[in-house]
């Protein structure tokens, strides 16, 4: 950089001091090319350069809804606990506006809540909503599941074996965090596994939900999937069994809805750091 300060200032104090023609300018210029060669630096594009480091240096937006999203389901994030955009930039050293494009993320997957004037809330859902998303869950997936029973392919089933899987290892490891996450994640496979991208969205918003309802109603008992059923609905796909896989699903699901107490309510929490980081 001192190199060119000092070639301009080659350039305008050695001229006289008179008002100077853009050709004169130019000539003068041409005489120190040989100088110049090599040691210009474009001001714009090495601020363009400088501020693609500082964003690449930055968690992306998706980073942080996976962060979020996975503390949802692992039951660490409460529901109704507030997502401080300031709290959140600190967690994730990002600036404002990929906190709030994550956030738009996450309430268009409904696993928050974006309130006028208050901010970002994890998602709370009501004793209603809690019935809707499981009678929901009732008229999506045990056909799901009788479906796959029927002709199920190879890839579906090394997917689902392979799942359970890393259940037994998290439960053998006494994980709680991970099984959590790994029981709601089975539902999730079993719709991958239909090959329906659109039905795979949304278990995921679903299976979301559920979650954050176990996270809300639920005891530390109930907070995953019985350690077998899992196991005994993915023998009855295998088996080519679909009236078995389907009971299996819609005893597992009454199994979960009837292990929550709408009289009680997980509280929010405060350290976002320590949840997220």
């Amino acid at each position: 950089m001192s190199t060119v300060l000092a070639i301009w200032s080659t350039i305008f104090i050695d001229l006289p001091y008179t008002p100077l023609s853009l050709s004169a300018v130019r000539r003068h210029m041409l005489l120190n090319k040989s100088i110049l060669k090599g040691h210009t630096v474009s001001v714009n594009s090495l601020a363009n350069r400088q501020d693609k480091t500082d964003l690449s240096s930055e968690p992306d937006e998706n980073l942080i809804v996976e962060r979020i999203y996975k503390a949802v389901m692992e039951q660490r994030l409460a529901p109704n606990t507030k997502l401080s955009e300031a709290r959140l930039c600190e967690t994730f050293g990002v600036g404002r506006m990929r906190v709030r494009r994550a956030l738009l993320l996450l309430s268009s997957q409904g696993i928050i809540d974006l309130h006028s004037n208050r901010g970002a809330y994890v998602a709370c859902p009501d004793k209603a909503e809690a019935n809707d998303v499981f009678a929901a869950r009732m008229l999506i997936e045990p056909p799901l599941v009788r479906q796959l029973a029927q002709g199920p392919g190879e890839v579906s089933l090394a997917l689902l074996t392979d799942h359970i899987a890393l259940e037994d290892a998290a439960r053998a490891q006494n994980e709680r965090t991970e099984i959590i996450r790994l029981s709601g994640e089975f539902h999730t496979k079993l719709a991958q596994a239909t090959g329906n991208n659109f039905i795979s969205r949304m278990m995921r918003e679903l299976v979301t939900r559920t979650s954050l309802i176990v996270g809300l109603f639920g005891s530390s008992e109930n907070a995953s999937c019985p350690d077998d059923e899992h196991t005994k609905i993915l023998q009855a796909i295998q088996s080519r069994d679909p009236e078995q896989a389907e009971k299996l699903l819609m005893s597992h699901l009454n199994h979960i809805q009837s292990g929550l107490d709408m009289e009680v309510r997980q509280q929010p929490q405060d350290d976002l750091a320590a949840i997220l980081g």
